[in-house]
């Protein structure tokens, strides 16, 4: 039996398709319902309105990590954009930085994943001893790589 590369190109686009569009339809409806129960929420407090300093600060705090969710999960939402992007072009499933082809176990776990595991290994390094040299005040010279 004579299997066609076309085919399994294109069966392989359909399904990696369908696995970011999943993705991004889950993190969407996520954020619809969390945005949802924010407005809720705040609703219901103003009509309460009665905290003392602890209740605003735990308040605050759960605001703050909500925020920090939201901004996660968009950031999600837009690597998922540039992923669709990637697969219409051709370019999805390639490392970004040394173009060898994703592992299929990688673009499954992380669909949206731009790098090879070690390339992505490497760059996190290399933003970690950025992060640690801006602390201390030090310049690094740069690597060449762009995120």
């Amino acid at each position: 039996m004579k299997t066609d590369p076309q085919r399994i190109r294109q069966n392989r686009y359909d399904e990696l398709k369908m696995i970011l569009e999943e993705h991004r339809l889950a993190i969407v409806g996520e954020l619809q319902n969390k945005m949802r129960d924010l407005r809720n929420e705040d609703t219901a407090i103003s009509r309460l309105d009665v905290r003392d300093d602890a209740e605003n600060s735990e308040t605050q705090t759960q605001d703050d990590i909500d925020l920090a969710l939201l901004q996660m999960k968009t950031e999600i939402l837009k690597k998922i954009a540039r992923a669709l992007t990637c697969l219409n072009e051709g370019s999805y499933g390639y490392c970004s930085e040394c173009q060898a082809e994703l592992t299929e176990e990688r673009l499954r776990a992380l669909p949206f994943a731009l790098r090879c595991k070690q390339c992505e290994e490497m760059r996190e390094v290399t933003c970690q001893q950025e992060m640690l040299a801006s602390r201390v005040g030090v310049s690094l010279p740069s690597s060449g790589t762009v995120g």
